[in-house]
């Protein structure tokens, strides 16, 4: 398996050097929009850990990025009024991982709306704030 390679765009943003719609930080993970979303409040779970994927992560690191999803999930429910919710996480290329910063995805979901396909547009900025708004509003 691949090394973890500090240079990902994960790594950028949990160092400050990129921005991210921000919706939920602690000492263990950070929580933010993913600006292609493939559902409206669909969110991206990172651990503060440098791990690759669940392959290389510590199970202890891994369990913090799990409750982030969780805590993530609860609040897109109630924030964007979702039927259900899809949480996916790839590992390696022949699963679909494209960013090697280990993630989670959490998206809430809506009876009869498929998922957009991914990496397929960019969200504009307005709904990425006020999604963002959403969010944060329903953890507090």
């Amino acid at each position: 398996m691949t090394a973890y390679d500090p240079g990902n765009i994960f790594a950028k943003i949990l160092r400050g050097e990129f921005p991210c719609y921000k919706v939920y930080e602690n000492d263990h993970v950070l929580a933010f929009l993913d600006i292609m979303p493939r559902s409206p409040g669909h969110t991206l779970v990172i651990p503060k850990a440098a791990a690759r994927n669940i392959l290389d992560i510590k199970p202890e690191d891994f369990a913090h990025v799990a409750r982030g999803a969780h805590k993530i999930a609860h609040a897109a429910m109630q924030a964007f009024d979702a039927d259900g919710i899809t949480v996916q996480q790839f590992s390696e290329p022949a699963s679909g991982q494209v960013v090697y910063h280990l993630h989670m995805h959490v998206m809430p979901r809506h009876d009869g709306a498929a998922l957009l396909p991914p990496a397929s547009r960019k969200e504009d900025v307005k709904v990425l704030e006020a999604n963002a708004a959403k969010l944060i509003a329903a953890l507090k």
